[in-house]
């Protein structure tokens, strides 16, 4: 070999090994946790906006589908509550058939106390007698 064809070899061999320096930097910046991290974040707010445009879309395709999914949740998360409030309804419901019922019991005791032929007496319409003059 000749003294510039070694020349030449070296440089080849430094150019070489600075592209592969310079790739293992560009690998490395590109693998360090940060980016990793920031590049997932902005991958992860594009893929929500993108679900984000498609749900509002779907809402304006079928609002009275999208009214009941969301009344259906709503009654999913309120379930211990709405139970809560269910259970009193029916127990009130229940105290006021039992006080109608005191009250007709109570209205059909005072009936009875009072003696049948005056009962009678006080419906059947009176008769005139008359007298002559």
């Amino acid at each position: 070999m000749s003294h510039k064809s070694v020349i030449e070899a070296e440089r080849a061999a430094d150019e070489a090994r600075s592209k592969l320096i310079e790739t293992a930097q560009e690998l490395q910046e590109r693998l360090s946790p940060k980016v990793l991290a920031h590049d997932a974040w902005e991958a992860a707010k594009a893929k929500g906006a993108d679900l984000a445009e498609d749900a509002v879309d779907a809402v304006k395709a079928r609002p009275w589908a999208a009214t009941g999914v969301a009344a259906a949740i709503a009654m999913f998360l309120a379930r211990e509550p709405l139970i809560d409030m269910a259970g009193q309804v029916i127990d009130g419901m229940g105290e006021k058939r039992a006080a109608r019922k005191r009250r007709k019991t109570a209205a059909k005791a005072a009936t009875k106390s009072v003696p049948k032929p005056a009962a009678k007496a006080a419906l059947k319409p009176v008769k005139r007698v008359e007298t002559k003059k």
